[in-house]
This record gives structure tokens, sequence and C-alpha cells, in this order.
């Protein structure tokens, strides 16, 4: 019978541990690493169903106690993923964070779009990072206050955004579905702040308290969108989103000018915005 891959993974993990790091005796050791009932003590588990984990018996564990197992071996998380992959079939739920600042490489990637608006938001859909062409043609991100660098609040209550949409309120239903969906991947963690927004939203605008009562969800993918800029007139932008690795509470979407003629409108908006 070919091993099981679950079982074959959580032996190697457990060899690799160094039980005097942990405070575990050393003696009368015949292979190296930790022992089953070591990792079944350190992860709060019982000895029989862990060994039954590893010979492949007993059905699906929880992500609960696969989530222990992962502390228990000292997963990092690429390894815990793997870990979940293995035993469930899909990635851990994405722990949630709050808004904090990116790196300075993925500043340099968003920086090199030099006329494709980009920006980084969070699963809150808080902006916090963006490039030239993005405080060009979106908004000025870096003249407003932290707690204003909000998509939704942007969408729903200023209303230079909303002239800019081409058709509003088709524009506003989306970004409420897909707001939707990824809050609930955010989990449990970010149910704090997510209600917080959507009671002041709801105060505050009526529009966004019936489309959130709707509750449709929606990815969002990939798409066109025609913006009318103030100075530039219509813009056509081609958009696309896309996953931060390594920080799953991250995404990063991109607007690529969809005609010569859009780029350079795009590029004509950030030289003159830099040349007052």
């Amino acid at each position: 019978m070919e091993p099981h891959p679950l079982g074959t993974y959580l032996k190697a993990r457990r060899a690799k541990l160094d039980p005097a790091a942990l405070g575990l005796p050393l003696e009368r050791r015949r292979t190296p690493g930790l022992r089953r009932e070591e990792v079944a003590q350190r992860a709060h588990v019982s000895v029989t169903w862990y060994t039954w984990l590893e010979q492949g018996r007993g059905g699906a564990p929880s992500p609960d106690a696969l989530g222990r197992i992962a502390g228990a071996l000292q997963l990092d998380r690429v390894e815990r993923e793997h870990l979940f992959l293995l035993a469930l079939g899909h990635l851990p739920e994405v722990r949630f964070q709050p808004a904090g600042d990116v790196t300075p490489r993925l500043q340099r990637v968003l920086d090199a779009l030099e006329s494709s608006p980009a920006m980084i938001k969070t699963t809150t859909w808080d902006v916090v990072a963006w490039n030239r062409a993005a405080a060009a043609v979106l908004t000025d991100y870096g003249a407003l206050a932290p707690e204003q660098r909000n998509v939704l609040r942007l969408m729903f209550r200023d209303p230079r955004v909303r002239a800019a949409q081409h058709d509003w309120e088709s524009v506003a239903r989306a970004v409420v579905a897909v707001f939707r969906a990824d809050v609930a991947r955010a989990g449990a963690g970010a149910s704090e702040s997510v209600q917080a927004l959507v009671d002041e939203l709801e105060r505050q605008s009526p529009e966004f308290a019936a489309m959130w009562r709707d509750s449709d969800v929606r990815h969002f993918g990939e798409g066109r969108k025609l913006l009318i800029h103030p100075q530039a007139g219509e813009i056509a932008l081609e958009y696309s989103s896309f996953a931060v690795d390594g920080r799953p509470d991250l995404g990063m979407m991109v607007y690529n000018p969809a005609t010569p003629a859009d780029a350079a409108r795009v590029l004509e908006l950030i030289r003159a915005r830099e040349s007052r």
C-alpha cells in the first residue's frame, strides 16, 4: 500500500524538530525528532487519533485540530498551507490583519507601472499603497487621512469619486458585492472592523444600506472600467485583481489603459499633477 501523503508529511515534519530545544528528554530515542505522543500532547489531541491521522485513517480532521498540529510542529505559513491542502483539500481561512504598510519591494512593483493606476487594498478595502498614476487618475490618496482611504467610503461619500463613474449605481453595486465576498473570506477576526464600517455607511448612505441588504456577492476578477475625469474626460481602463503572495489579507488592483490614447491621457494627468 502506498504511504498516505498526509502521514508522510507529518512524519517528515516531526522528524525535523529538536526535542532538546523543546525541553523534551533525549534518552531512548531510536529515530530523530519528536515521537507521535509528543506531537499529540503539544497539539492537545489524543495519541490514538494522531496516530490514525498519520496512517490516513479516521476521516478529515477539523481546521481547529489541524491548526493546533501545525503549531505543535512549528510549521511556517507555507508549510501550514501545505498541511491544510493535504488534509482538507483547501487552504486555511485567511487570518485578518489590520491595515499596515506594504514592503518597499511591493511599492516598487506599483511604481514600475508608469501609465497603469495601481493600488494595494486590505480585506476591508482600506487602500494602503498606490502609485503616481492612481493618485493622478483615481484618487489622491496621499491627500487623505488614513481612515478616509477606504474604497467604500469614497464610493458612497465622495462626490468627486461618484461623478467619475460612468454608471455609478452599477459600479457601486459591484463594489458592495465584491466587498461582501472579501470580508467573508477574511474570517471572524475582521468582523468587528467590518461591522463598524457597515454601520457607519448604513447610517450615512441609504443607497449603501439598500445594496448591503441585497446580500449579493461577486468576484472582482477582471473587466473594463470607464472613468470620467474632470480634466481629461473619458478614460477607458482594463482592470485586473491579483493576490499578494505571503499576504492573504492584501490584494492588488491594476488598471491598464485600454488604448494608446488612454495611456497618453494618464501620462498627461501625471505630468500636470507633478508640475503643480
